[in-house]
């Protein structure tokens, strides 16, 4: 798991029956003081209605993704958003 912002969206005109009713998401990682690293992107299946620019939890793992969108046995996803992040505080 990674924490990510929502840097754009994917249109298609034809998906993956999978990928129905989903929206697909860019999305690229953020480092724990805030800055995104522009080389590490991904794609990611939407399952929480994240937005343009929120900062989100991704799930980065495949078998875990299909779990969550209950694809089992089988299904061409990688990488899903799994929750909108409000706040990160790092202890000491």
């Amino acid at each position: 798991m990674y924490i990510a912002r929502v840097t754009g969206t994917i249109v298609a005109t034809i998906k993956h029956p999978a990928y129905r009713g989903y929206k697909l998401l860019t999305v690229t990682r953020e480092g724990l003081d805030g800055v995104l690293d522009e080389g590490k992107y991904d794609i990611a299946l939407d399952t929480v209605q994240a937005g343009m620019g929120d900062r989100v939890l991704i799930l980065d793992e495949g078998n875990g993704s299909r779990q969550v969108l209950d694809m089992e046995p089988w299904g061409p996803v990688r990488a899903t958003v799994v929750g909108i992040v409000d706040d990160v505080e790092l202890l000491e």
